[in-house]
């Protein structure tokens, strides 16, 4: 009496938990009904089991041979195709961005350089060195030891070159990133957005900042020095604007290649780190200039050309991706370079140099724009702007 009290408390409890439609309260209920009858439950599925062994009396071939292991579930493959448009839509915005930062910047600086020479002329004659005297006369001390600071610190990022001025703010992104991986509360959301894995459902976006993520502080100074050693280098080549859209475009395509890599072998784990841009800089630099003398920084006597030093990179990521070595993300490696090596040989003569419709085309609206706002103005408000070449 008290198994079938049991069993019928138990049934009454599934048809209410069935009836009310709530998955995690049934769920809740059956696993205390579990604990509270489990051993007379246990012996009622085993004859239920008996009962079914003796029904299939005609089993088949592969049924009635040794039981084997269970099989493991299949697991889907994630597609690539909403990666593929991201990566593509994504590249196009970057230089599209570029070409009107850069053209917002040449404007800036005509715009700047005839400020300046109105105010030496506003300026010249009124103000001698006895004002300048004076005013420093009555500074504080404190006053004065902040202004020296600010000087030196003036004087030193005017040294910088270009390259390594652009090249600092992304640095200071990747620390600010590496130290968010310090703070316990942030490491879902640090998995999620900032490591790059096609098996998540959040795929697109860790494309880009995951190039900014170093969960180790080694890693994120390697990269860091190669990316400053070549950053004069290719800034001079390219421009700051077009070098930062080639940065922003290898991150997002050597993970691209990644994706493709790791679903094609099925190992689907999460990767991060600037390595396929920087790569893709090292790249670039080493395609344009392959005669240069490159030289390692604790092996100072050896020094080699940067033609030999990007087909020995090449060589070692190739290796490493057939022979399944996962140390690195040699696949991110890999597309990063080769894009590099496309972009120096074609991607420049294919984009960049074919951005000049899309210029006057945001010239011409920024001309519009600066007409309509004055009275009785036209297309011509816009003419001190620099044109297109």
């Amino acid at each position: 009496m008290a198994w079938r009290g049991c069993v019928m408390k138990w049934t009454k409890t599934q048809l209410i938990s069935g009836s009310h439609g709530s998955a995690a309260r049934g769920c809740r209920q059956s696993l205390y009904n579990q604990q509270r009858c489990g051993f007379r439950r246990e012996a009622k599925r085993a004859d239920t089991k008996k009962g079914n062994v003796t029904q299939e009396t005609n089993p088949s071939p592969h049924e009635a041979g040794s039981p084997g292991p269970p099989l493991p579930p299949k697991v889907p493959r994630p597609g690539l195709f909403t990666p593929l448009m991201f990566t593509v839509g994504f590249t196009g915005c970057s230089f599209g961005v570029a070409a009107i930062l850069q053209y917002e910047t040449l404007k800036s600086k005509v715009q700047t350089a005839k400020d300046e020479e109105k105010s030496e002329e506003l300026e010249k004659g009124s103000q001698d060195i006895a004002y300048w005297h004076d005013w420093w006369n009555q500074l504080s001390g404190f006053q004065r030891q902040l202004i020296l600071l600010m000087s030196m610190a003036d004087d030193f990022w005017s040294g910088l070159t270009e390259g390594q001025r652009t090249v600092t703010g992304i640095i200071a992104l990747n620390a600010v990133v590496l130290c968010l991986w310090r703070i316990p509360s942030m490491q879902r959301s640090m998995i999620k957005y900032f490591t790059a894995n096609p098996a998540s459902k959040t795929r697109c976006l860790p494309m880009v900042l995951s190039t900014f993520s170093h969960y180790s502080l080694i890693h994120m100074v390697a990269n860091m020095y190669v990316l400053w050693t070549f950053s004069s280098g290719i800034v001079s080549l390219l421009g700051k604007e077009q070098f930062l859209a080639v940065y922003l475009s290898a991150g997002v395509v050597s993970n691209m290649v990644s994706y493709l890599c790791k679903t094609t072998s099925g190992r689907l784990y999460p990767s991060l780190g600037a390595s396929g841009a920087v790569m893709a800089v090292l790249a670039a630099v080493c395609a344009k200039v392959p005669e240069a003398k490159l030289g390692i920084i604790f092996l100072p006597m050896v020094t080699f050309t940067a033609g030999s030093a990007l087909k020995g990179l090449i060589a070692i990521d190739a290796a490493g991706l057939f022979l399944g070595w996962r140390l690195f993300d040699h696949a991110a490696h890999l597309g990063g370079a080769l894009f590099g090596v496309w972009y120096v040989a074609y991607g420049y003569k294919l984009i960049w140099r074919k951005r000049e419709p899309f210029v006057k085309m945001w010239h011409d609206m920024r001309s519009l724009g600066a007409g309509g706002s004055r009275p009785g103005g036209g297309a011509t408000g816009g003419a001190g702007g620099p044109r297109p070449q």
